[in-house]
């Protein structure tokens, strides 16, 4: 099957996902079919709310320069905690396509969840990878980058709208 990824205004992307009570065939099934639409999209996280599946399941492949990228999949992530330093980087959705803005996060973040061999991992990253595990995490509740820098929702379905037609 192949998944499209939802677009801005689909009421799905403003839901808090529900858990994933079981890392099963069909989670792992969906986690892969999530990363072949997030690889698809040139993309490098993406949130089951993104393609229509509200449950609480992220995958991630974030470029670290010479060093293979870091790829994980989890269900249920949560953010255990998040340094005080905090640093503003560009952010871009693909739900949001044509959209881009400065976001504050914190520079590091420790996030638990369980992998797709059903353990639970944790891990804890800086930089890029802290900002997109957090974007994600953001997926899960119902929140959106242009949330976090102040974009109503009306104006960025507008500027999303105008992308799409200029493309």
């Amino acid at each position: 099957m192949t998944l499209s990824i939802r677009r801005l205004g689909d009421p799905v992307l403003r839901r808090r996902a529900a858990s994933v009570p079981k890392v099963n065939a069909k989670v792992r099934a969906l986690a892969r079919e999530m990363r072949e639409a997030m690889d698809r999209a040139h993309g490098i996280g993406l949130a089951a709310p993104q393609v229509g599946e509200s449950l609480r399941l992220i995958v991630t492949s974030v470029p670290r320069g010479d060093l293979p990228p870091f790829e994980t999949a989890l269900a249920n992530p949560e953010i255990l905690s998040s340094s005080r330093k905090e640093a503003i980087g560009e952010e871009g959705c693909l739900s949001i396509p044509g959209i881009i803005g400065d976001v504050k996060r914190a520079e590091r973040i420790r996030v638990a969840g369980t992998a797709m061999n059903g353990r639970r991992v944790v891990v804890e990253e800086e930089g890029l990878i802290a900002r997109c595990l957090a974007h994600e995490i953001d997926h899960l509740n119902g929140v959106l980058f242009i949330d976090r820098i102040g974009l109503p929702e009306a104006k960025a379905r507008a500027a999303m709208e105008a992308f799409l037609e200029e493309r």
